[in-house]
């Protein structure tokens, strides 16, 4: 047994003499070369503060003051059609309730009344509710037929639900996408956003533009929603919805899910920021250049010099 282990050792040490020859006998590895790193340009507009005023909650009895043209139509029914309604008949059973409690109280009428029908007492309650709801209706349908009747698009986003994120893709602007998770609270303070509603990555659309939102899902229903444009559209795994908006004032909007997702369904904001045009162009050139997209145009000039150069000159 001992003469082994001495036989052990002996070969062991042969084996890390070879070893350590091998490696010194070897040529030096060849250096390695300097990596030349380009910076991308900034892709995402200076992220302003949003205004308190608009896109977000103000801790009132009211709702958010819309920015679209479907949001405002919604406001005008809610607030000038619905709720004075609403209040009307409220006051009014109230007042007959209380006229029938004080009229028909046990101390006046000792000996109760035995009436089953009344012919103009049921015509009334028929008709007069009929009446409110055809009220009701006609403002109702045309809000709904605006909703679910978009105009042309002009730009097209892509929203997915995420646990708990949202990710959005552009595939007008040559499909580059990116995640959006909410800021931290010193994140938000430091950017001068409300706790909750901010995240790192905001979606950027132009002003006045007609902008179609395709909804989905990665893993349970989410809902896209937006309250000051008065878009709310859920997010089903497997499935594509639909909504629209568009914004005729430059700023910052804030939605939420609005649907129960899970244990951190309310750590899933949406984040827009409205811009002009020409900083909508140049975001768009940002994000393509940071995800190796060729413009559009860029493509077209290269295929047209391409066929010129193999067409040769005119005869």
């Amino acid at each position: 047994m001992r003469w082994h282990l001495r036989h052990f050792s002996y070969l062991s040490g042969l084996a890390l003499a070879g070893a350590a020859r091998a490696q010194t006998d070897a040529p030096l590895a060849a250096p390695i070369e300097a990596v030349t790193v380009t910076e991308l340009p900034a892709s995402g507009p200076s992220y302003v503060a949003p205004d308190a005023l608009f896109g977000q909650p103000n801790g009132g009895w009211n709702m958010q003051t819309p920015v679209t043209d479907i949001g405002k139509e919604a406001y005008s029914l809610t607030n000038y059609i619905m709720n004075p309604m609403m209040a009307a008949v409220a006051v009014l059973v109230l007042i007959l309730l209380a006229w029938v409690v004080f009229r028909y109280r046990a101390a006046a009428n000792p000996v109760a009344s035995k009436t089953s029908h009344n012919t103009t007492i049921e015509v009334v309650w028929t008709v007069v509710p009929v009446l409110l709801l055809a009220v009701i209706a006609v403002p109702s349908f045309r809000l709904l037929a605006n909703q679910y009747d978009p105009p042309k698009a002009d730009i097209t986003i892509k929203a997915i639900g995420h646990q708990w994120y949202w990710e959005y893709e552009y595939p007008d602007q040559g499909g580059f996408s990116f995640d959006a998770v909410m800021l931290t609270d010193e994140e938000s303070a430091a950017r001068g956003s409300p706790k909750l509603l901010d995240t790192d990555n905001r979606v950027v659309v132009p002003v006045g533009a007609t902008v179609k939102v395709l909804t989905t899902a990665s893993d349970v229903m989410h809902s896209f929603a937006i309250p000051s444009f008065w878009v709310k559209m859920d997010a089903v795994p497997g499935r594509i919805n639909e909504t629209w908006f568009k914004v005729d004032r430059p700023g910052v909007y804030f939605g939420q899910c609005s649907e129960l997702c899970g244990t951190k369904h309310a750590f899933m904001p949406i984040a827009v920021e409205v811009v002009s045009k020409a900083e909508f162009a140049a975001w768009v050139a940002a994000k393509q250049s940071e995800n190796g997209i060729e413009p559009p145009a860029a493509e077209t000039a290269a295929t047209t010099a391409v066929e010129a150069a193999v067409e040769g000159p005119a005869a």
